[in-house]
């Protein structure tokens, strides 16, 4: 009686396991199981690897001006980035940032960011500055380039403080291959402007770099610096609101423009209650569909049924909330995405459905 016993016990354990080994494949090929598998998810950005959220080691804080906190995070297989791009910073409170990397790309071991304190701002700076100590362990997505460096004959970058940020490794770039540039570069003081040592270096080959200190000579002049370009040069400009509608509205005719903002632009649309009926969104990975009521974000109501829906400014500008549209006609009300963005996708925070339907890949 034991043999068959012991015989019946084994084959209840194996086809035990065989059924939990079946169900755990199962369930990686599809995180909403029981649901069907679907194809891989492209909302938010393309490169999943790019955009996963990594933990990074603060291993060097300096101070790169008055006010500015730099600092360094160290980690493993770090996707490369090229100039102009940003991380994610996850802060302790949840709340998430954009940073310029202002480093190295060859420097594969390690991002390096810096940021501002601003003392009338949403939180972010101070929580960097308060918080963020050697040793500690970070959060972060990216990166992504928003503001790439182009090919061009020729550059003109109008930078104010710390604006510098995103430009820097353009300059550096630049330095090393010969290419022709200038930089206007303003700040309230010398003292408050990151990185100004290094920068006067990069210039001393030639006449091209002009520094506008506030205390000392007002307000850059940026219709001076703009004038007489040559067709097709590319501007760059990133810096305080004012500067970059100076920027704007210098630009000579056969040149272009390329802005990198850190805060909405004053009297945009972004975010306008103007139009705003109530929608409905289906989640179509979710299997849920949720209300939008008239003045509330497509943002908030998605989050009330999932909350680890990414999102940082809620001012669209910069981009972290992009999410794929599968259906439906889109109202866009963003200050970032490309035309060919705007054809399947849409920034959430401000964007909204004309129509009664939208459907996301969520």
């Amino acid at each position: 009686m034991a043999l068959p016993r012991l015989r019946t016990v084994v084959l209840v354990s194996g086809a035990a396991l065989l059924t939990r080994r079946a169900l755990k494949r199962r369930i990686a090929r599809s995180p909403l199981w029981p649901l069907p598998a679907l194809p891989e998810p492209i909302s938010g950005h393309s490169k999943r690897r790019a955009t996963a959220v990594r933990k990074l080691l603060i291993t060097g804080r300096t101070e790169a001006a008055e006010g500015v906190v730099q600092l360094r995070l160290e980690g493993t297989a770090l996707p490369p980035w090229s100039p102009g791009a940003h991380l994610d910073l996850v802060l302790p409170s949840g709340l998430v940032r954009q940073y310029s990397l202002c480093g190295d790309p060859e420097d594969t071991g390690a991002y390096t960011v810096a940021t501002r304190l601003v003392a009338d701002g949403r939180g972010g700076s101070r929580e960097v500055h308060e918080q963020l100590q050697e040793g500690l362990e970070v959060e972060v997505r990216g990166p992504r380039n928003r503001f790439p460096l182009t090919e061009a004959p020729g550059y003109v970058f109008v930078v104010g403080g710390i604006g510098i940020t995103p430009v820097l490794p353009m300059l550096r770039a630049l330095a090393a291959s010969g290419a022709e540039w200038r930089l206007l570069y303003g700040g309230r003081s010398r003292a408050s402007m990151p990185f100004l040592e290094e920068i006067e270096k990069l210039g001393t080959d030639g006449d091209r770099i002009t520094v506008v200190a506030q205390d000392e000579a007002g307000h850059p002049d940026v219709a001076a610096a703009l004038a007489d370009l040559a067709p097709g040069t590319a501007v760059y400009c990133c810096g305080p609101e004012p500067l970059m509608a100076a920027a704007t509205a210098g630009l000579p005719e056969g040149c272009t423009l390329h802005l990198e903002r850190f805060s909405a632009a004053t009297g945009g649309t972004a975010g306008s209650d103007e139009g705003s009926e109530a929608f409905e969104v289906e989640l179509r990975r979710s299997g849920r569909t949720v209300p939008v009521a008239a003045g509330q974000s497509v943002l908030a109501a998605v989050r009330a049924e999932l909350p680890h829906v990414a999102y940082s400014c809620e001012q669209g500008f910069c981009g972290t909330c992009q999410q794929r549209v599968l259906e439906g006609e889109i109202d866009h009300r963003d200050e970032l995405l490309t035309d060919d963005e705007r054809g399947d996708s849409m920034l959430i925070c401000v964007s909204r459905c004309r129509g009664g339907r939208l459907v996301l890949d969520l």
